[in-house]
C-alpha cells in the first residue's frame, strides 16, 4: 500500500465518516497554506486521504486493494497541478455540516463584520453589594467611537461620498493564485473601512478614523446574589473598530468575605454565641442581618448547633422583592472555670437529673 491514509488522517480503519470527516476539518485548518504556519504537502496529503476515505466506493476499493480505480491520480483525486478534476462538493460537505464556512478556509472570512477588541477588568464588591446588587462607574482607557463624528470619519456637515474602490460595497473582491488555480475572494474595503462611503473632510479629532483612544466612563449594574468569580459580560462595551462593531467587556467580580455571614444559595448562615444558662433558661438576642441588628428569642433547651430562622433577611432573588432566609446556628459557650459554688450548684443539677 502506497500510502497508509488513516495514518495521514490519524483515525483507525474502523473510523466512521463523521470522524474521518472532523479529522480532515481539523488537518486543513492547521496546514492550509494560506494560513500562518500551513504546510501545502500536507494539506495535499490530508484532501487526498479525505479525498479517497469520504466515499464509500473508493475506501472499499482501497481497504481491498491499496488504491483506487474510479479516477486519474493517487486514489483518482485527479492531482493538484490546478483546479482541473479537484470536486470542490466533498470539502464543501465535510465542512458544511460542521456549521463550517468553506469560503474561510481560502481566506473569504473577510465577509464578516470586523469587530474591536475584547476587554476585560477586575471589580472588587463588599459582601453586602454582592447580596443587594451595586451601580459602579469605571473609567477605562480604550479606542472608542469618536464623539465628534460619531464613528462616520467625517467633519460636521461634510457631505459622504460614495466610496470609488468598492463602489460603495463595503468590501472588494480578490482574486489570488494557488494550487487549486485563481480562488477569488471577498475582502472589507480598506479605503472606506466597509462603510462605502468617504467623507469629503476628514474629522479634526479622530483625523478620519472614525475611532480614537480616550477616557471612557462606564457604568456598570452589578446582578443581586452574585457569587465570587462570576464574569459579567457587557455586550458592545469593548474596544471600537472602524466600520465595524465594538467588542465586549468582562467583568471579574471579586466578593470580600464577611466574617458575620456565610452565602447558602439564597440564604444566608451567621452563628450566635450563647452562654449556657442562656440556654438552658431563654433568653432574648440580638443578632447582626444585613439590614441591621435584629433581636430575636433564644427557647429555653436550645441545643448546640440548632439553627433559629429570621425570614426574609437573606439573598434577594426572583421578582416581587422576595429574598430567602437568614439562618441563625447557635453555639452554646461552656465555661472553662468554675467557681466552688458554681460546682457545687451543678452537683445539685446534677442530682436532680439535668
Amino acid at each position: 500500500m502506497a500510502k497508509d491514509y488513516y495514518s495521514v488522517l490519524g483515525v483507525p480503519k474502523s473510523a466512521s465518516k463523521e470522524e474521518i470527516k472532523k479529522a480532515f476539518h481539523k488537518l486543513a485548518h492547521k496546514y492550509h497554506p494560506d494560513k500562518k504556519g500551513g504546510d501545502a504537502e500536507k494539506f495535499k496529503e490530508a484532501s487526498e486521504a479525505y479525498s479517497v476515505l469520504s466515499d464509500d466506493k473508493k475506501r472499499a476499493e482501497y481497504d481491498s486493494y491499496g488504491q483506487t480505480f474510479g479516477g486519474n491520480g493517487a486514489g483518482g483525486f485527479g492531482g493538484f497541478n490546478g483546479a482541473q478534476g479537484f470536486d470542490f462538493s466533498q470539502f464543501q460537505e465535510a465542512f458544511g455540516g460542521m456549521g463550517f464556512d468553506f469560503g474561510d478556509i481560502f481566506g473569504g472570512g473577510g465577509r464578516q463584520a470586523r469587530r474591536g477588541r475584547d476587554i476585560s477588568i477586575d471589580l472588587q464588591l463588599s459582601f453586602k453589594e454582592s447580596i443587594f446588587g451595586a451601580a459602579r462607574v469605571v473609567l477605562l482607557q480604550k479606542v472608542s467611537e469618536c464623539e465628534v463624528c460619531h464613528g462616520s470619519g467625517a467633519k460636521p456637515g461634510s457631505k459622504l461620498n460614495t466610496c470609488t474602490t468598492c463602489g460603495g460595497a463595503g468590501k472588494v473582491h480578490q482574486t489570488v493564485n494557488s494550487f487549486f488555480g485563481a480562488v477569488t475572494t471577498v475582502q472589507p474595503c480598506a479605503t472606506c473601512r466597509s462603510t462605502g462611503k468617504v467623507p469629503e473632510e476628514k474629522c479634526t479629532t479622530c483625523h478620519g478614523e472614525g475611532v480614537r483612544r480616550k477616557q471612557e466612563e462606564i457604568s456598570i449594574n452589578v446582578p443581586a446574589g452574585i457569587e465570587n468569580g462570576e464574569m459579567i459580560r457587557m455586550t458592545g462595551a469593548g474596544e471600537a473598530v472602524a466600520g465595524g462593531v465594538a467588542g465586549d467587556l468582562y467583568i471579574k467580580v471579586h466578593v470580600a468575605a464577611d466574617k458575620r455571614f456565610i452565602k447558602d444559595g439564597v440564604n444566608l448562615i451567621t452563628d450566635l454565641s450563647v452562654k449556657l444558662t442562656d440556654a438552658l433558661l431563654g433568653k432574648k438576642y440580638s443578632v447582626p442581618t444585613l439590614d441591621g441588628d435584629e433581636k430575636i428569642d433564644v427557647p429555653a433547651g436550645v441545643e448546640h448547633g440548632q439553627m433559629i430562622v429570621i425570614k426574609g433577611k437573606g439573598v434577594p432573588h426572583g421578582r416581587g422583592g422576595k429574598r430567602g432566609d437568614l439562618y441563625v446556628r447557635v453555639s452554646i459557650i461552656l465555661p472553662k472555670k468554675l467557681s466552688k459554688e458554681a460546682m457545687g450548684l451543678i452537683e445539685k443539677l446534677k442530682d436532680e437529673g439535668v
